[in-house]
């Protein structure tokens, strides 16, 4: 008999909650069968969330995950899906490349402002608060506080 899970027990090993297992079949990624109002996922179902939770924290969209999954034909052994994913993940690289230059790019910037602040910040406090002085012979020494 093939293995099932539960809602229950999908969520605790996968780390979502019940509300994301039927958004997903909601949206046609999950079919899991019906025992009243039970839900009883397979283990094609778990290797989907499984996908689908990897595809999302890469990036990627609900219906790019849907087009993947529904690209699997057990006939050609899957060789288009991973045709086609692999021109999606190429494709992801490339972006999250450009994200990540972005990113470096503004921390730079924000990095030099925290700088440029500080240094005024500085400058406007010592103005504010210039140092008291005495004048001993022909030198000027800070004054002891």
């Amino acid at each position: 008999m093939a293995k099932t899970y539960s809602i229950r027990q999908l969520t605790k090993e996968m780390g979502v909650t019940s509300r994301t297992l039927r958004h997903y079949e909601d949206e046609g990624l999950l079919s899991p069968e019906r025992q009243g109002l039970a839900r009883i996922y397979s283990q094609r179902d778990r290797a989907r969330l499984q996908l689908i939770l990897r595809g999302r924290r890469v990036g990627f969209s609900l219906a790019e995950i849907r087009e993947i999954l529904d690209l699997y034909n057990a006939e050609d052994h899957g060789v288009a899906q991973f045709q086609h994913s692999r021109k999606k993940f190429a494709e992801r690289i490339v972006a999250l490349e450009a994200q990540r230059k972005d990113i470096d790019e503004s921390i730079a910037e924000l990095k030099l402002a925290v700088e440029r602040a500080d240094n005024f910040l500085a400058e406007h406090h010592a103005a504010q608060n210039p140092p008291r002085v005495k004048m001993t012979g022909y030198s000027v020494m800070p004054a002891a506080e």
